[in-house]
């Protein structure tokens, strides 16, 4: 790849709570990656793949969580975790 394909010029924050971190954390370390926002890339790449991935118009970005779709730290009733 290019220098100017590896170009980054944007830079974007998220909040993630302990248990999303301790995630990436794991998916990072498994597939040996060299750092968190390589991760994240990589995670965004396989994501956007995905079909029929889209979100509600309207939707609050407090309702989609990392690990379940649910916002994070809410459990759905049913969780004994």
């Amino acid at each position: 790849m290019s220098a100017a394909g590896r170009e980054r010029g944007e830079r974007l924050q998220i909040m993630l709570s302990g248990e999303e971190l301790a995630a990436l954390d794991d998916f990072r370390f498994k597939h040996r990656m060299p750092s968190r926002a390589s991760a994240i890339r990589e995670i965004l790449r396989r994501g956007l793949g995905v079909a029929g991935a889209s979100a509600k118009a309207g939707a609050k970005s407090s309702e989609f969580g990392v690990l379940t779709g649910r916002p994070a730290g809410r459990r759905s009733p049913s969780s004994d975790e």
